[in-house]
């Protein structure tokens, strides 16, 4: 026997699904998947396809992709949207790509950009609103999870965007990748060596070649560039050192020469507390030996020459120069 719903529709029997259970199993999967459902979850929650259809039309289920949706409202946070785009494409596919790096932090989010996402052995088929890519070979390490969302990992996700990226903006994720400490050279090494040639796989060598450079803004990536495309010797890249018990973290340093580079981004250190930690530290660095030349945004975005004329009279080593004394 069925019962009859509002306007003579049907529902399903209230004995066989009792109302308020499911509506708590529904929920409880929408909250630990940022507000959004795959129809098997909906059927696994105890709701039949003729409820979905039903609850989408009373608007308490929004579609976002085929057979996913969200619950409650139709505008979940672009987290929910990443899963979502996963979830749309299968159990066993990943966010990827662009979508990979600004879930990890190496990049900023585009909201005006598709969700990329990586499906294995050509399964799935198209899906609107989807920047889908297939692979052969998506192996356990080449995943992982962050944020409750299935992503490639961060060395298969710097692989993946090195196919479509030139060198600079590629160089510019590895080095905010290590910035951030989630992934370092040997991870980098081990993807490259575990695929083997493939489209990406020369250029992600060649970037990271000159060693690590974990930068943490973009104002440092433009004064690193300068640096070496100006000849200078690699420096040491925000490697803490211990003064007086205090840990401090130069940006750029020389060891050899006890000369620091100091990046300004207005960001942060136009702020009075900043400027006095800056000013602090400085002082904290110079007392114990150091010499610190500070570089602002618009001196090394319109200034470069001068910048780097102030930089080589402080008495910034040359690449050369260690060579040539061996």
């Amino acid at each position: 026997m069925r019962a009859m719903g509002n306007e003579g529709e049907e529902t399903e029997p209230y004995a066989q699904f009792p109302p308020f259970r499911v509506d708590q199993e529904v929920a409880a999967v929408a909250a630990e998947d940022w507000g959004v459902v795959s129809t098997a979850e909906l059927l696994r929650c105890g709701l039949s396809h003729q409820t979905i259809a039903t609850r989408r039309r009373a608007g308490r289920l929004h579609r976002l992709h085929r057979g996913v949706y969200a619950v409650g409202h139709p505008n979940p946070p672009w987290q929910g949207r990443f899963l979502a785009a996963a979830k749309a494409c299968g159990p066993t596919s990943v966010l990827s790509h662009f979508s990979a790096a600004a879930l990890w932090g190496f990049t900023d989010l585009d909201k005006d950009r598709y969700p990329d996402v990586t499906i294995a052995n050509g399964g799935g088929g198209h899906h609107t609103g989807i920047r889908v890519h297939r692979t052969t070979i998506l192996m356990p390490r080449d995943r992982a999870r962050t944020q409750g969302i299935p992503v490639t990992a961060p060395a298969r996700t710097l692989l993946d965007l090195a196919a479509i990226l030139d060198d600079q903006p590629l160089r510019m994720l590895v080095r905010r990748g290590q910035g951030l400490r989630r992934v370092n050279l040997r991870q980098i090494s081990e993807v490259l060596a575990r695929l083997g040639p493939r489209r990406g796989s020369a250029r992600l060598a060649r970037v990271t070649a000159s060693g690590p450079a974990p930068t943490q803004s973009v104002l440092e990536d433009i004064v690193l560039d300068l640096l070496i495309g100006a000849g200078f010797e690699h420096p040491d890249v925000n490697k803490p050192l211990r003064i007086d018990g205090r840990r401090v973290i130069p940006d750029f340093r020389w060891p050899r020469e006890r000369l620091i580079i100091e990046a300004d981004g207005a960001a942060w250190h136009d702020e009075k507390i900043a400027r006095e930690d800056d000013a602090e530290r400085q002082a904290l660095l110079e007392a114990a030996g150091e010499r610190v030349v500070r570089v602002a945004w618009t001196q090394a975005v319109t200034q470069p020459k001068q910048t780097l004329a102030r930089i080589r009279a402080a008495g910034a080593p040359l690449a050369h120069r260690q060579s040539a004394s061996h």
